[in-house]
Parts: C-alpha cells; sequence; structure tokens
C-alpha cells in the first residue's frame, strides 16, 4: 500500500468525523471550531488516534489557503448594502480597536507570563483580531436573529481585520527578530499592506465578472471554479506585491457576490461547500499541531490573559468607538461579548516559531489555550446573552425552499424553482391570486409526479414545485408571494417600484405583499386608480400617479382606455 493511500484514508476519515461534528454543533450549544480543534487534538500523537503531525510550515499553508477560501466566501455573501450600513464602525473596529486590543493583552500577557514587553505585545498583537470563520459560522447558525446592523458590523469587522492583526504580528517579529526600527517603516509596511491589498481585490473583482459573463466555457461546472480561481488569484497578486492578500480577495468576494453573472446560485452553493470543507480541514490540521498536555501547562495563565483579552481589552477598543456612531449600551455588550478567537490566532502563532524566536512554543500553546477558552464560552453563551440583552428579533419572513436552475446567459431572466411548505400563506389560493410582478410568469408546477399546465384557475397546494421566469430586480417580490410566512409585512419590502397588472385585486395585495388599502377586497388596482381620479377630475393617462393609504399607485401602461399595468411603491413608514 502507497501512502499516499493511507493520507487519503485518514482525510476522509476525518472530514467525515468533522461533518458529523457539524450536526452536533446545535444540539451541544458550541462552535464548530471547538469540536474541529477536539477532533484533530484526539487524532494527535497524544490522543486516540496517534497521528503524528509537527510541520509548522505545513499547517500555516493549509490554514492560509483555507482562510483565503473562507474569507472569500464570505466576500460572496456579504451584501453591499451591509457594507454601507456599517462600514465606518466596522472599519474603526478592524484597525483601531485591533490595535487597543492587541496593546491591553499584551501588556497583561508581559506581566503574567514574565516577558519581555515587545514578546508580550507580540502575542497581544496575535490575540488582536476575530475570527472571520467562527463569526460567520456562528452568526449564520447559532439559531438566533439579531439586529442587521449589529450582524453585519460583527461580520464586516472580522473579515476585514486580519489584515491588521498580521501587520502587527510581521511587524513586531521584524523589530524582535531582525532588529526593525520601529516608525517610518511599520508605517510604510501598513500602507502597503491596506493600500495594495485593496486595489488589487477591487479590481480583480470588477475584471472577473467582466471575463466571467463574457466567456463561453464548454462546461457549466467550470464557473465556480473560474470564480474561485480568480479570488485566489487576487490574493497571490496581493500578497507577491507586499499587500494583504487576505483583505484583497475578501473585496474581490464582495465585488463579484454583489453582481449579476451566469451560474450564479451554483456557484455560490459550490463555495458554501467549499468554505465548509476548509474550516473542516483547517480546524482539524492545527488541532493536530498542539500537544495536548502542554496546554495543561500554561492553563493558570491562560485563563488569566483570556480574561483580560475577553473581559478588559475587548470592551475598551469597542465602547468608545461604537458610542461615536450612536450604538446603545446594550448593542456595545453584544459586540464586545461576540469577539471570537478562531484560526487566525493559531495560524498566527506559528509565525514565531517560524522565525526561530526563543519561546514561541510558550506563545503558541498559550494562543492555543486562549482561542479555546474564547471560542467555547463566548460562541455557547452568544444565544443567551442576545436574549439577555433583549437583541433578538423574530426570524424575518423567508421565501419557500428555492433552487435556481440556471441564469440565462446574456438574457436579463432566471429560472427560480419555488417549494412550497406547509403554511405557506400560498397554499390555497389560486395561481391568478398571487399577484406576481408584471412580466412574471409560471413555466410549469409539478405536483408528486404530475405536471400540471400553469392556469389562472389552478389552485396551489402544499408540496407544489414551481418553476417561476423572472428579472433579477424582481426576485424579492416573487419571495414575498411564495414566503413560508403566514402574513405578508410590506416592511419586508424593497424600496424599489412593484409593477402590477391593472387587473390585480386590493386583497391580492394585501395577501401577497401586506400592503393594505382602505378599499373594498375585489377593487381591481385599475377601478381604485380611475375611482380616485375621477374624485379629483382628472383624464387617466401614462404617468398619472395618486396616493392612497401611504402607497403611491402609478400608470405605467396603456391599450386604448384599458390600464394594463401599474407600478406601486409603498411610502416609508
Amino acid at each position: 500500500m502507497f501512502l499516499i493511500d493511507q493520507l487519503i484514508l485518514l482525510a476522509a476519515i476525518l472530514i467525515l468525523f468533522g461533518i458529523a461534528s457539524s450536526k452536533l454543533s446545535a444540539r451541544l450549544g458550541l462552535p464548530v471550531l471547538v469540536l474541529f480543534l477536539l477532533i484533530g487534538m484526539l487524532a494527535g500523537d497524544a490522543g486516540i488516534g496517534g497521528v503524528s503531525f509537527n510541520s509548522p510550515g505545513a499547517a500555516h499553508a493549509l490554514g492560509t489557503l483555507a482562510l483565503a477560501i473562507i474569507l472569500f466566501d464570505g466576500g460572496l455573501q456579504t451584501p453591499t448594502a451591509s457594507i454601507k450600513k456599517v462600514w465606518k464602525p466596522a472599519s474603526l473596529l478592524a484597525t483601531v480597536g485591533v490595535l487597543i486590543t492587541a496593546a491591553v493583552t499584551g501588556v497583561a500577557a508581559a506581566y503574567v507570563l514574565d516577558l519581555p514587553i515587545m514578546e508580550g505585545l507580540l502575542l497581544g498583537a496575535i490575540v488582536g483580531s476575530t475570527d472571520a470563520a467562527a463569526v460567520f459560522s456562528l452568526l449564520r447558525n447559532a439559531g438566533i436573529h439579531i439586529r442587521e446592523r449589529l450582524k453585519a458590523t460583527l461580520e464586516i469587522e472580522s473579515a476585514s481585520n486580519d489584515p491588521m492583526a498580521i501587520f502587527l504580528t510581521v511587524g513586531l517579529l521584524e523589530i524582535l527578530v531582525n532588529d526593525m526600527q520601529p516608525g517610518v517603516g511599520l508605517l510604510q509596511m501598513f500602507l502597503l499592506q491596506m493600500g495594495v491589498g485593496a486595489a488589487v481585490g477591487l479590481g480583480v473583482g470588477w475584471a472577473s465578472v467582466q471575463i466571467i459573463n463574457r466567456i463561453h466555457l464548454v462546461a457549466s461546472g467550470l464557473y465556480p471554479v473560474m470564480v474561485a480561481a480568480c479570488g485566489l488569484f487576487a490574493f497571490g497578486l496581493a500578497a507577491n506585491l507586499n499587500g494583504s492578500g487576505f483583505l484583497a480577495i475578501f473585496l474581490a468576494g464582495v465585488v463579484i457576490g454583489n453582481s449579476r453573472f451566469v451560474f450564479q446560485r451554483s456557484t455560490f452553493l459550490f463555495h458554501d461547500g467549499l468554505a465548509w470543507l476548509s474550516q473542516i480541514t483547517m480546524f482539524v490540521v492545527l488541532g493536530l499541531l498542539i500537544n495536548p498536555p502542554s496546554l495543561f501547562e500554561v492553563w493558570r495563565e491562560g485563563l488569566v490573559i483570556a480574561a483580560v483579552l475577553v473581559l478588559v481589552a475587548r470592551p475598551l477598543a469597542v465602547v468608545p468607538i461604537l458610542a461615536l456612531f450612536g450604538f446603545k449600551k446594550a448593542e456595545m455588550a453584544l459586540v464586545s461579548w461576540v469577539g471570537l478567537r478562531g484560526s487566525v490566532p493559531i495560524i498566527l502563532a506559528i509565525f514565531p516559531l517560524m522565525f526561530g524566536l526563543p519561546g514561541a512554543e510558550l506563545i503558541f500553546n498559550v494562543v492555543f489555550f486562549v482561542v479555546l477558552i474564547s471560542a467555547t464560552i463566548q460562541g455557547s453563551t452568544l444565544p443567551w446573552v442576545a436574549r439577555k440583552l433583549g437583541l433578538t428579533e423574530k426570524p424575518p419572513a423567508t421565501p419557500a425552499a428555492t433552487l435556481e436552475i440556471t441564469a440565462l446567459g446574456d438574457v436579463d431572466a432566471d429560472i427560480v424553482e419555488y417549494t412550497l411548505g406547509a403554511n405557506g400563506r400560498a397554499v390555497g389560493r389560486r395561481l391568478s391570486q398571487m399577484a406576481l410582478p408584471d412580466g412574471t410568469v409560471v413555466a410549469m408546477i409539478t405536483r408528486k409526479s404530475l405536471v400540471i399546465p400553469p392556469r389562472g384557475s389552478t389552485a396551489l397546494q402544499a408540496g407544489d414545485h414551481l418553476f417561476v421566469v423572472l428579472r433579477p430586480e424582481t426576485r424579492p417580490f416573487v419571495d414575498s408571494v411564495f414566503s413560508q410566512a403566514l402574513e405578508a409585512s410590506r416592511n419586508e419590502l424593497p424600496g424599489s417600484e412593484l409593477r402590477l397588472k391593472g387587473s390585480t385585486t386590493v386583497d391580492d395585495i394585501r395577501s401577497s405583499y401586506g400592503i393594505i388599502l382602505a378599499a373594498d377586497d375585489l377593487l381591481t388596482l385599475e377601478a381604485l386608480v380611475r375611482q380616485s381620479m375621477s374624485e379629483e377630475l382628472r383624464e387617466v393617462q401614462i404617468g398619472t400617479s395618486v396616493t392612497l393609504d401611504g402607497v403611491i399607485l402609478t400608470v405605467r401602461d396603456m391599450i386604448d382606455s384599458r390600464i394594463v399595468t401599474i407600478g406601486l411603491i409603498p411610502e416609508p413608514n
């Protein structure tokens, strides 16, 4: 048997255990990264697996690649609307916040471990950043819903603060090992890292979208692979230009994810799976690298440093910054608490080992212990803390399970499958009562083994699969129509205009979108507009607009004297 055969078997077993542990995460109330790390530790030399792995360089290489993929997936799933809302506080937390956290923790570490102040600050810099993989995973899988502004702040901070921690770590190592003088040199390194990383990420992201939409590949499965290659290209190009590869790949992901390109949905699914595989691989490998008995030698010091980090340093960094932007005390408390440490500090803790710094092993063991404590305590208590602070919200109205079949190349339309759940409000209603946006077409309905031609009189049932052709900009409205929520809410609609047929009734609009008009349920939009215009003694023509009950109705299309299409915009409450 060849060695590679054994390695493939071992890798498959560890990945399968990692996947199984993700199922246990919610039941045990532990973040998945803790379980992945424990699997690696159990599989190692001192565990039941007996796997010998003592290569910091290999762990660093694997960890860097995995983290890059995770950040790219995070960027793909980050709406620019969220960034616009919180980029100012998030960017300050990712820079000034990391600096404050590193300084306070570093001074405490130097005192607790009896280290020179510069080595203490190095340890503080290593644990200074929150971990994107841990925060993304926790916020998306914890089963709670917090306010969008808070969620966006935490996710964007965690995705963008790694470059600052890396800069501080590398800069301090250069001072300790290579006698670099602090001052102008460190400032130049910082500007180069951030500037090059941002420029490369934005540039490669934009160019990638242009190429993906113009190239015609022979196999559709190559498109997700091409997107991944573009992200890795952004990372590699920025890193080789002495910029921050992590910042570059995250920004490239944001640009690509917020653009329209072919096979978009399948690309997102591919990268979601790739990010999960990267998480499992990264945390298991990092778990293999640690010798569990060595953690018992530093547990007292590790507990003290973790307490300073969580209870002192993080709040000191968070509270003054968020107070500038009008965050409430409860919100600042939650952001202070959700400062999870994860793979990034462990990967950075490998740097002193690679630089040959005396005492590097002590720093690595302490960092690993601090990460375990932070992830276990902070991660497992997030739902409880959020509820106690009164920051949880009801789950938003989500559409029925959807699956994008394909993007239609140069055609500005998607074919989307909607599966109606048992409690969906569309169940029991006729297709003609769905008030679908103008231009939206239900192409086919399948019910068990039957294919049902869609007609206006077709009554929808639970379990029906509807294949809908729609324009991308109307997707939020169509999602609302087929949502699982029993009642619609106008507050969940986008601010853009919704164009409906003139024959749409008041009842159809209320049931589909939660828009309530004080009129007879059977009255059509055309009749409603004509009624309002006759009261105002005005003639109906294209562009005619009336406002009723906080809703602006505008005539958009007419055939002879008949109103065919009406645009509808609910005024903000």
